[in-house]
């Protein structure tokens, strides 16, 4: 799917979301997650892509496949993070959506420790 029927999509869904907002405010939230869990599934078609191409350069580089893994965990982390989020701020519920975003955060710092780490091990051989 393109991204301009992507966008069309999701453009029609708010302008139904506004239009049922006046009446029934829930019906306009209902159709906003319906948006978000299908554009959640037109995101995740575009990441197997992603993956097979980071694949491909990895066969073409030395690279650790660890790095790579803790790559794709960081960003699968932060789309869901942001996602939730949203939801939780369109739903009206701010001060769970801020946590959701803190604790994103918190775990990609957790999962990006080990690379933090070989990243530290490198520079105190080169200065030994």
């Amino acid at each position: 799917m393109s991204v301009l029927q992507v966008s069309l999509i999701a453009m029609v869904a708010v302008l139904l979301a506004i239009q049922l907002k006046g009446g029934r405010a829930e019906y306009g939230f209902l159709i906003n997650l319906a948006a978000g869990i299908f554009l959640f599934f037109c995101i995740v078609g575009k990441l197997e892509v992603f993956i097979r191409a980071v694949e491909q350069i990895q066969s073409f580089l030395t690279l650790d496949t660890e790095y790579i893994a803790i790559m794709l965990k960081m960003v699968g982390i932060t789309y869901i993070a942001q996602f939730s989020s949203g939801i939780c701020k369109d739903a009206g519920y701010q001060a769970i959506a801020a946590q959701i975003e803190i604790f994103g955060k918190l775990a990609i710092l957790v999962v990006g420790m080990p690379v933090l780490l070989a990243l530290l091990e490198t520079i105190q051989e080169f200065l030994l």
